[in-house]
């Protein structure tokens, strides 16, 4: 089924500002939703992950979107469809220098204090002069 345009719209800026989150931090869906202008959209940011193309030709793909930095907010990776595909995101992490730990219920956790990256506004839409940290 195609998507509207909106839907389109989302997915693109979901993985526009999927790909700037710099390599080594994590942040949330719900962060995610709020630098696309949706902050009431955290769910739907998971949606797009799970639909992102494994296509290498694809524009936004599975290669080109660092999929593997989006957690949730309280810093657990996320269970996922597939068995195995919390740990294979936990393997992602790690392979950035990502400390992921498994805490006392087997889920995957990230420290937010140290990996998490929480800017005001994306770095694309910040002028140089411009503070992007979180106040």
């Amino acid at each position: 089924m195609a998507r509207s345009n909106e839907a389109e719209a989302f997915f693109y800026a979901v993985y526009s500002a999927v790909q700037e989150i710099p390599y080594g931090k994590v942040t949330s869906y719900g962060h995610i939703a709020k630098l696309v202008g949706f902050p009431e959209r955290p769910r739907q940011v998971g949606v797009c992950l799970k639909h992102l193309p494994i296509d290498p030709q694809a524009r936004h793909n599975n290669y080109n979107v660092p999929w593997q930095r989006v957690i949730n907010s309280k810093g657990v990776v996320s269970p996922r469809s597939q068995p195995s595909g919390s740990q294979i995101q936990a393997t992602a992490l790690r392979a950035e220098g990502i400390s992921v730990q498994t805490g006392a219920l087997g889920e995957l956790t990230v420290d937010l204090a140290e990996y998490g990256w929480f800017p005001r506004v994306l770095p694309s839409a910040v002028d140089e002069d411009d503070d992007m940290s979180e106040q």
